[in-house]
C-alpha cells in the first residue's frame, strides 16, 4: 500500500504549524501514517476504538502492521478517536478515497467492463424515541425537553432514519456505491440516511472514467427519467425491468432480467465482503458527518484489501 502518499494530506490536518505551537514541551505527536494505519485497522475488522487498543496490545501482527515493536507504546482509544474526529471535521475522507483510486488507476487497475450500481443499508444503534420526538426530528427541530438534558441529546442520532426492506424495518444510513465490473473495486460512493431512495443518489455516483458504457442496477433504479438521463450521457442501460399493475413481465423480459442478474450480482460480493469478511457494517457513531467518515473509510479499506487480492492474482498469472 502507498501509505506515504497519504502523509501530506494527513499532516496538513494533524500537524500544527510552528507559529501555532505554544511550546516544544510535552509528548511528541504520533506519526501520521501510524495513526492512519490504526484507523484503517478499525474498518478492516469493524473494531471499536477500545477494541483496537486492546488488539494492538495483544496481537503482534497488528503491531507489525503499524511498524511498532514490543517496547513501543500503542495509540490508545481516545487518541484514535481524536485523530479520526479531525478527519471528520476536515471532511477529507472522500479526498483520501479519490487519491487511492488514482493510485489504483496508475497501477493499471482501471475502471473497466461497465459499472454496477447498488446501495446497502448501514445500521446504527437503534434510537428509542416517542412519536412526538420522532416527528420533531423529521421536521428538523429539537424535541421538547432535550435542551434541558444535553447529555441525553449528545447520545441521540437525529440524522439516521428508518426504512423498510423485504418487510423488515432498518435504522441507519445507506452506502450507495458504483463498482466496476472487471475488478470489483468501488469507484464512487455516496452516504445518505436510510430513507433516501436508491435512485436519488444515481447522479452522484456515475463514473465517467469507466471504459465501457454499460450500467447495471436493480429495478429500483428504472424509470423513464433515468433511461433518458443515461442515454444523454452515452450510457447503455442494463437496469432490471419491473412489472406494473395489470402488466406483468413477459417471458422475454424475465429472461432479460435473469441475464442481467448474472452480472449485477457481482456488486453484492462487495457488500458481502464488508459484512462478512470485514467484521460487519454496524457504525458506532452519532450523526451523518461521522457516519460518512466511517462508511467512506470502510469503502477505502475494502479497496485496499481488494487491491492486495488483485495484485496476488496478477503475480500468480505471471510466468517465472
Amino acid at each position: 500500500m502507498p501509505w506515504e502518499d497519504f502523509r501530506p494530506r494527513l499532516e496538513a490536518i494533524w500537524r500544527r504549524s510552528p507559529a501555532e505551537k505554544r511550546s516544544k514541551a510535552g509528548r511528541k505527536p504520533w506519526d501520521a501514517v501510524v495513526i492512519f494505519k490504526a484507523i484503517v485497522l478499525c474498518e478492516l475488522y469493524n473494531l471499536s476504538d477500545e477494541q483496537l487498543e486492546y488488539q494492538l496490545r495483544d496481537r503482534l501482527s497488528f503491531m507489525r502492521f503499524l511498524g511498532l515493536g514490543l517496547e513501543d507504546r500503542v495509540p490508545d482509544a481516545t487518541t484514535v478517536w481524536l485523530y479520526r474526529e479531525q478527519l471528520v471535521q476536515a471532511e477529507v475522507i472522500e479526498a483520501l478515497f479519490a487519491a487511492f483510486d488514482g493510485y489504483l488507476q496508475d497501477q493499471g487497475w482501471l475502471a473497466m467492463g461497465g459499472q454496477m450500481i447498488d446501495a446497502s443499508i448501514v445500521p446504527v444503534p437503534t434510537q428509542r424515541n416517542g412519536r412526538d420526538e420522532t416527528a420533531a426530528i423529521k421536521a428538523g427541530e429539537t424535541p421538547k425537553g432535550w435542551d434541558a438534558k444535553p447529555a441525553k441529546q449528545r447520545q441521540k442520532d437525529t440524522d439516521a432514519r428508518w426504512t423498510k426492506k423485504h418487510g423488515k424495518s432498518h435504522y441507519g444510513y445507506k452506502n450507495h456505491v458504483n463498482v466496476d465490473r472487471r475488478h470489483k473495486l468501488i469507484r464512487r460512493y455516496k452516504v445518505t440516511d436510510a430513507s433516501v431512495h436508491d435512485s436519488q443518489a444515481l447522479d452522484d455516483i456515475l463514473d465517467e472514467t469507466n471504459t465501457a458504457s454499460d450500467l447495471w442496477a436493480d429495478s429500483a433504479y428504472r424509470s423513464a427519467e433515468t433511461e433518458e438521463k443515461l442515454a444523454g450521457r452515452g450510457l447503455r442501460s442494463r437496469i432490471h425491468r419491473k412489472a406494473h399493475r395489470n402488466r406483468p413481465l413477459s417471458k422475454r423480459e424475465k429472461q432479460g432480467n435473469k441475464t442481467r442478474s448474472k452480472v449485477r450480482a457481482r456488486v453484492e460480493h462487495v457488500f458481502g465482503a464488508q459484512a462478512n469478511d470485514m467484521g460487519g457494517t454496524l457504525v458506532r457513531s452519532i450523526g451523518i458527518a461521522r457516519a460518512k467518515a466511517r462508511i467512506g473509510l470502510k469503502n477505502l479499506a475494502y479497496n485496499m484489501r481488494r487491491a492486495v487480492h488483485l495484485d496476488g492474482l496478477a503475480a500468480a498469472r505471471t510466468p517465472n
